[in-house]
């Protein structure tokens, strides 16, 4: 078979080496007719941040990527019961409920928890280093519909591109350049969170092998085993982002966090927590931010497009983010795989990229809100509570953990299904599918 020059290839671009941006790399490069350049911010490759998860629907896309290295036990911690999640009462540590999937049948696909940093290495792996450009801050995107995208960078330089996906996170450079008014919003919620070796904690009485959840009257605490023989503690404190004075307000995202106040808040918890708060090393500051308002669109100049949380940002409520990123890169890969397949003999025109991008957007915009709408409910329901001045009385507690998340919907959603779908739905509609029947 004859070498394709790299000319002759669909260039991408993809603003962001982060867990979207891998992923989006790793599935664009199995097109035979598709080359990639990541331009990254920070000036080494590595994640921020403490742990992760990743539902069934996240795991099942790495591994239809061939990526079974992260999934794998080497990596990830798996509870032994295989509940992705148990709830148990602030002070007497008893079990008050638990969340179950509904149609996972796979071990590997059950939901699975990592150190960050784990997760980014497993899949930065897969990606040659000579297609990852480092200290590139996107400043400015221009697009010239029949030449493609320009970049431009704060080191002065610039790249251009056939098309740029905006993978660039929740302080997204590429979104800034088409909705420069965009705006985050504090939820009032700021996390401490740490991750360490499990053997610190090991030695607590009644323990949990599984992940758990604390839930209390005015907070909550999470602590869960990750992969790699490491261990997670998150304390949670919720404050009125109306009052200019709340609690952490201006704390920035991996700031160093106090210890003594983050013992303060669980000192009259049960043991185990208690024990927890007081054998965790260190701890880092996380706000909780999320998009204020939708994005209107997704798409920008046929041209550029965005996923995870530079598209979605939704505070990472349910610990679905990661999941959600996973599944916007590998559903861009397949829309832009029904316009222009393997065996294509040129690249694709301006109007075949469009519609690619507005089918990627026609799948993943719909789902992404409905997540962003129940986020804003939960944020805003909170929000009156503690305006009240009102603690949770323990039987509401009790009866809605009982309950559970309900969120089978996100963690199970088949990505692929969803895909083939919405193929189907819109076959022959001109505005968003034009040239993609005949393809498919």
């Amino acid at each position: 078979m004859a070498t394709i020059k790299d000319s002759e290839k669909l260039h991408i671009a993809i603003a962001g080496a982060g867990i979207a941006g891998l992923t989006a790399a790793i599935a664009l490069l199995k097109h035979p007719r598709i080359r990639v350049s990541i331009y990254e911010k920070a000036a080494e490759l590595k994640e921020i941040g403490a742990s992760i998860a990743l539902g069934p629907n996240g795991l099942r896309t790495l591994e239809s990527l061939g990526l079974h290295d992260a999934i794998s036990d080497e990596v990830a911690f798996r509870g032994p019961s295989n509940l992705p999640m148990i709830y148990r009462h602030w002070k007497t540590n008893e079990i008050i409920g638990n969340d179950s999937h509904e149609t996972v049948t796979e071990y590997l696909h059950q939901t699975a928890r990592y150190h960050r940093g784990h997760l980014h290495a497993a899949l930065a792996k897969h990606v040659p280093s000579e297609f990852i450009h480092l200290r590139k801050q996107i400043i400015d995107v221009e697009v010239d519909s029949s030449e493609g995208v320009i970049l431009k960078f704060k080191d002065g330089s610039s790249a251009t591109a056939d098309l740029l996906l905006g993978a660039d996170g929740l302080h997204s450079g590429v979104r800034q350049s088409f909705v420069p008014d965009f705006e985050l919003k504090w939820s009032g919620w700021t996390a401490f969170r740490a991750t360490f070796d499990a053997s610190l904690v090991e030695s607590i009485p009644n323990l949990p092998e599984d992940s758990t959840h604390w839930w209390g009257p005015t907070t909550s605490f999470f602590a869960s085993r990750l992969g790699k023989n490491s261990f997670t503690t998150v304390g949670s404190v919720f404050g009125d982002p109306g009052d200019p004075n709340a609690l952490y307000r201006d704390v920035s995202w991996d700031e160093d966090a106090s210890l003594q106040a983050f013992r303060e808040i669980y000192k009259d918890w049960n043991p185990v927590v208690k024990r927890l708060t007081e054998l965790t090393p260190n701890v880092r500051f996380y706000p909780n931010y999320s998009c204020s308002t939708y994005l209107d669109t997704w798409v920008f100049r046929d041209r550029v497009t965005l996923i995870g949380d530079a598209a979605h940002a939704h505070g990472g409520a349910h610990a679905t983010g990661g999941s959600l990123a996973i599944d916007d890169a590998y559903t861009l890969s397949l829309a832009l795989n029904s316009v222009f397949p393997a065996t294509a003999t040129r690249k694709p025109s301006l109007e075949e990229l469009a519609a690619a991008l507005k089918l990627h957007e026609s799948i993943r915009k719909p789902h992404a809100e409905r997540l962003l709408k129940h986020v804003h409910a939960g944020n805003d329901a909170r929000i009156q509570k503690l305006r009240s001045g009102r603690a949770e009385p323990d039987e509401e507690l009790r009866a809605k953990a009982a309950k559970g998340s309900s969120t089978n919907w996100l963690h199970e959603h088949d990505v692929v299904r969803a895909f083939e779908e919405a193929v189907e739905r819109n076959r022959g509609d001109v505005d968003v599918l034009e040239g993609v029947s005949a393809r498919l």
